[in-house]
């Protein structure tokens, strides 16, 4: 079952972004790993839109330089 591996890993969010799933995992009463994997399930399609480091970006790829 691919939702049973759990495996320890260091994740570094800005202050303030932190804060805000902080405040989001107490509003739900559910742990930040739980608040990040469902958001992770949610944007992933959005997310892989996005060109890779080794590609041109393509028609789709609206990011700003400051990202």
């Amino acid at each position: 079952m691919a939702g049973s591996d759990k495996r320890k890993q260091s994740l570094y969010f800005p202050e303030e972004m932190l804060k805000e799933i902080q405040d989001e995992a107490t509003r739900q009463d559910r742990s930040l790993s739980w608040i990040v994997q469902k958001a992770w399930k949610i944007a992933r399609k959005e997310i892989m839109k996005y060109a890779s480091v080794n590609e041109s970006p393509g028609p789709d790829d609206t990011r700003e330089a400051a990202e």
